[in-house]
């Protein structure tokens, strides 16, 4: 066996003092073009690699060739850019963030103390109406710090043993900016940083050109002229296509002329849409069928003649040596839980890093109603949060009559909108172990939760251990009586 590190991130400023033209010298296409020769060359991949840095044009060359005329476009995925993004909208970032194959860090309004910075959006030109704008989000940013010292206040009262060490006066800011957060604009200022390959990048480069805010459409236009003086040979495709723009088009026009929609249901919590009845036995009969090369409807058959206890017995079995961290296996994808619940914009943006699932969420709506924090409530200042939340109702009509989409950044972090999210139950297991810990920020929890617990009653066997972490001894030692043996 031979290993090499062929390449790591290196920040562009160092390339930049090592050579002026270091960003365009040291481009990660030589890796694309290295890589892609592999399959079809006897030569060692170091070797490959060494000829692509001596001569980069003709390894863009290749990598035009392999990825435009013969279609292997996973081999741009070898190519790997990091970007700062800064001074960006709350609501931008939710744009920035819907890829599977991205990774992202986000300033958190959970822990640092914000200042009052935000994106007024282009689209809001008329002076009279930019003053609409300024008014609501002036106002929304004193009830902010408003509520953040009288939270901070009380909370210190209610936890003095706590706030006597630093990091427990840490925690308590924590919770009060926490809470207060869900006061401020969508319009509030944030900033990123994504780590990236090119073959994503270009498809975020065709979905934000289409986006209905010019803020993400100048951002994709000011990363497209970053990336394609580095590696042109690997972003062919950055313009969307006529199928982006159009596919929906029929669709939406149909629905468009529906007759208007009643006042919208509001759910307690989130809602199973769709979830086998058979959840427990299809994923036993996926184990069946691999283990014993059966096709899957016979193992279906099989598992149907099973007692229920033995079923049982299996399942308990199996969790046995199960700990807090383990990962339950692949088996497990084998059922899927689609739910729908109405999240608020804070919730919304946990929510939305749980990439690996399938999330829809539909636009910001004020009927939809918000999500007040019962901490605003104990302050005494839900009377103010509400009268605040219907002002900026207000400004976001006027707004969204003469602007469209850019009304959306006026509206809160209390705002809800209504998702439809598909997980399959592994993702499931992964999801509430770390929302529904008791760390976990109470929004997200509150949803984590109510779905865990209809979860398990759908699939009592295989979700027998579908819990957060903090709760994971409790559920355990209900049903073995003694905690994992590890931990004895």
């Amino acid at each position: 066996m031979r290993v090499k590190l062929a390449g790591f991130n290196i920040d562009s400023d160092i390339l930049q003092r090592l050579d002026p033209d270091g960003l365009q010298r040291f481009t990660p296409e030589t890796l694309s073009a290295a890589y892609a020769r592999i399959s079809r060359s006897p030569l060692a991949v170091d070797q490959l690699r060494k000829q692509a840095c001596l001569d980069v044009e003709k390894a863009r060359r290749s990598n035009q060739k392999i990825i435009f005329e013969m279609g292997h476009h996973s081999v741009a995925e070898h190519a790997v850019f990091n970007f700062d993004i800064m001074g960006v909208s709350r609501l931008a970032l939710e744009e920035i963030e819907q890829f599977r194959l991205a990774s992202y860090t986000e300033k958190s309004q959970r822990y640092v103390t914000l200042d009052g910075d935000l994106v007024v959006p282009r689209e809001i030109g008329d002076p009279a109406l930019k003053k609409v704008f300024r008014d609501a989000v002036r106002r929304q940013n004193r009830f902010y710090f408003k509520a953040f010292e009288r939270l901070q206040r009380r909370l210190k009262r209610l936890h003095a043993t706590t706030v006597t060490s630093a990091a427990g006066q840490r925690l308590v800011e924590g919770w009060a900016k926490e809470d207060a957060r869900y006061i401020l604009p969508l319009a509030t200022c944030g900033q990123v940083g994504m780590t990236v390959n090119a073959r994503t990048l270009e498809h975020m480069f065709r979905r934000w050109r289409l986006s209905p805010r010019q803020e993400v459409q100048r951002l994709a236009a000011r990363l497209c002229s970053l990336v394609l003086p580095v590696a042109p040979s690997i972003i062919l495709f950055p313009e969307p296509t006529a199928f982006d723009r159009d596919a929906f088009s029929a669709m939406d026009g149909h629905f468009a002329s529906l007759p208007a929609m009643a006042k919208p249901r509001m759910p307690a919590g989130p809602e199973i849409v769709s979830c086998p009845e058979n959840g427990d036995d299809i994923i036993l009969a996926s184990r069946l069928s691999v283990v014993r090369c059966l096709d899957l409807n016979r193992a279906l058959a099989i598992v149907k003649k099973m007692g229920a206890a033995q079923k049982k017995k299996l399942f308990t079995e199996f969790f046995s040596q199960i700990r807090f961290f383990s990962a339950v296996p692949r088996e497990f994808e084998m059922a899927d839980i689609t739910f729908q619940a109405d999240v608020s914009a804070a919730n919304f943006a946990q929510l939305k890093r749980h990439r690996m699932a399938t999330l829809l969420a539909g636009g910001y709506a004020p009927e939809l109603g918000n999500t007040l924090p019962m901490s605003i409530r104990d302050a005494g200042l839900a009377g103010e949060f509400m009268e605040i939340i219907a002002s900026t109702n207000d400004s976001y009509r006027r707004l969204k009559e003469a602007c469209g989409a850019a009304a959306d950044y006026v509206l809160t972090n209390s705002h809800r909108r209504r998702v439809l999210m598909k997980m399959n139950l592994r993702e499931m297991y992964h999801f509430v172990r770390l929302r529904d810990d008791e760390h976990a920020q109470w929004d997200i929890r509150e949803l984590a939760h109510g779905l865990a617990k209809k979860v398990r009653a759908r699939m009592p066997l295989t979700a027998m251990m579908l819990c957060g972490k903090s709760r994971f001894l409790r559920e355990y030692e209900k049903i073995y009586s003694s905690p994992p043996p590890d931990e004895a």
